[in-house]
């Protein structure tokens, strides 16, 4: 598995990638865990991505998505600031120069390349190391995200425990929780897998 990173300015040169993303978010979100998104034609698309937004996807060895999240700098538009403010506890985000949002999170485990021994899926904290590593380099020191409970577990088990940013509300038929998490050395140390490599290389530039 790899990690890389494609920016809003070079999306078109990535067709196949960024489809390969929105079927797969379709099938995470719509099919798998039945939140209430808009498919077209197996595709999951929705506002936020005509914004300019980084995709971090991870790939397997064969060059197919099975992971991907969006970032979109918090000092523009966010998900969670114009569609979950209620899960802020002021409803405001607080946004600042050196915070990002990551939105669209989700990854295929039923892959069996990189499914070991340990308590996660390979895949998965491949992909929360890329986003850290993605945040740092970009000069983003704050993540901010809105999620689940299930999924605030599961980066604790990562060892990236996420600080919330008001209290967990249903929306839908799922418990969300909005919250922050840090981009910085000793988060990365934690999350990433031995032997991961940098999700930086020559086919996609960091910004």
């Amino acid at each position: 598995m790899k990690t890389i990173a494609i920016p809003a300015d070079v999306r078109e040169q990535f067709p196949d990638l960024i489809d390969g993303m929105y079927r797969l978010r379709a099938r995470v979100f719509k099919e798998r865990m039945g939140w209430d998104v808009k498919v077209v034609q197996g595709r999951e698309i929705d506002d936020f991505d005509q914004l300019p937004a980084t995709y971090i996807l991870l790939l397997t060895g064969s060059s197919e998505v099975s992971g991907c999240a969006r970032l979109l700098p918090a000092s523009g538009t966010t998900m969670l600031a114009r569609a979950f403010p209620q899960l802020l506890s002021t409803g405001k985000l607080e946004a600042h120069a050196a915070m990002i949002e990551s939105s669209r999170f989700c990854v295929d485990t039923t892959i069996e390349e990189g499914r070991g021994g340990g308590a996660l899926h390979q895949a998965t904290v491949t992909l929360l190391a890329g986003i850290i590593e993605w945040s740092m380099r970009n000069g983003y020191s704050e993540i901010v995200t809105a999620t689940d409970v299930r999924f605030e577990r599961i980066l604790k088990r990562a060892g990236w425990p996420m600080r919330r940013l008001g209290e967990p509300s249903r929306i839908g038929n799922t418990i969300a929780v909005a919250g922050s998490l840090s981009a910085d050395p000793t988060s990365l140390a934690r999350v990433r897998p031995a032997g991961t490599p940098s999700i930086f290389n020559p086919m996609c530039r960091a910004a």
